[in-house]
């Protein structure tokens, strides 16, 4: 157990947050005009490790013909974007 003042403990948060990790030590008490103010100490029970992307390999397979659809989804989503006429203006025009 160590006892640092609050300068000291801005100064050196990582560097505390480092040896309580590591298990360097077990608990760090951070003063305030001398008085015990806060105790640092590590988290009782590791974090979880985070999924990845990936997870869901092997769950599902693509169609045959996914490039086929895909070639015909790609040549009707450009003719949206770039059409000549406004979609809006044949709603207007009745």
């Amino acid at each position: 157990m160590s006892l640092v003042n609050m300068l000291e403990a801005k100064s050196n948060l990582s560097r505390l947050v480092e040896a309580v990790e590591t298990g360097k030590e077990s608990e760090i008490i951070i003063a305030r005009n001398g008085r015990p103010a806060a105790r640092l100490v590590p988290l009782a029970t590791p974090p979880a490790p985070v999924q990845r992307i990936g997870i869901a390999k092997g769950e599902f397979t693509l169609p045959e013909n996914f490039l086929e659809i895909n070639a015909e989804m790609d040549a009707e989503i450009e003719a949206l974007f770039y059409a000549s006429a406004d979609p809006l203006s044949e709603n207007q025009s009745e």
